[in-house]
């Protein structure tokens, strides 16, 4: 079996829902006044939802570090591996997003026990941070260094920025399961809450080793994501679960219901 089959046996498409923490210590919208028990209280709380709801396994990110950065602090890897010891669920999987370094992803899960991660492992890209160069080999060097065996769910279309080359999304799929080992394969939309197009999502999944997952990671909604698990094998879902659909918003528990139930149903 693949690592991402081990995480979810017996569950034909997953369901993966956002657990968003407020902004870490030191970056601009962080509350200083609720502290780190103050993140550490909401998001037990979105996670408890998510769990009631019906979820197949929940992610942790840093989404709200705002202007987002690519080499993280040590700080912000300590704070964020006491936020998901203190929150992780019972009786679900559960992984971790550092927006956008893996390192910190990585060092992260290792700390809490993740069964995944998702990051941005491949590629130059031009983007809202600026120059963003990547390394694959690395990150999975480290990985073999630190005897984990963390799965690595692969965005190959990053929200705020777009590709420096012109090999189509289909081709680098492709190139970045067989060259860069990939456990899955993720495909976005242009930001946060908005998803790829069907077009796009169907040519991905027929580019890649049907044994890889391809996995919506943006843009999942309980109004199309029936149609959308037609072509995927499972969805992240982050934004549309969320008061008023608001990504930094808390979980709103009907939303979150709503949308297992059209997954599912």
């Amino acid at each position: 079996m693949t690592r991402f089959a081990t995480i979810f046996p017996g569950v034909d498409k997953p369901l993966i829902a956002m657990a968003h923490l407020p902004a870490l210590p030191g970056t601009p919208l962080y509350d200083a006044a609720a502290g780190v028990q103050g993140m550490v209280d909401q998001v037990h709380s979105d996670v408890a939802l998510l769990v009631e709801a019906g979820f197949d396994a929940v992610m942790f990110c840093n989404e709200n570090d705002r202007p987002y950065e690519l080499r993280g602090g040590p700080e912000s890897a300590a704070v964020m591996a006491r936020v998901v010891t203190e929150c992780r669920p019972d009786g679900i999987p559960f992984g971790v997003d550092f927006l956008w370094d893996p390192r910190i992803a990585l060092a992260v899960a290792v700390a809490t026990g993740a069964s995944f991660l998702r990051e941005v492992t491949g590629g130059v890209w031009e983007s809202d941070m600026g120059l963003w160069n990547t390394d694959s080999a690395a990150l999975l060097r480290e990985r073999r260094r630190l005897e984990s065996d963390v799965a690595i769910l692969v965005n190959i279309a990053p929200e705020f920025a777009s590709p420096i080359g012109t090999r189509s999304f289909p081709q680098i799929a492709h190139s970045t399961v067989v060259s860069s080992l990939a456990d899955a394969i993720l495909v976005s939309g242009p930001m946060a809450g908005a998803g790829p197009s069907v077009d796009v999502l169907r040519s991905v999944r027929e580019a890649v080793d049907p044994a890889v997952p391809v996995i919506l990671n943006t843009g999942a909604r309980a109004e199309t994501i029936a149609g959308m698990l037609e072509l995927a094998d499972g969805c992240i879902v982050g934004s549309s679960l969320k008061v008023d659909g608001y990504t930094w918003n808390p979980v709103d528990p009907d939303r979150a219901r709503r949308f297992v139930d059209a997954a599912k149903g």
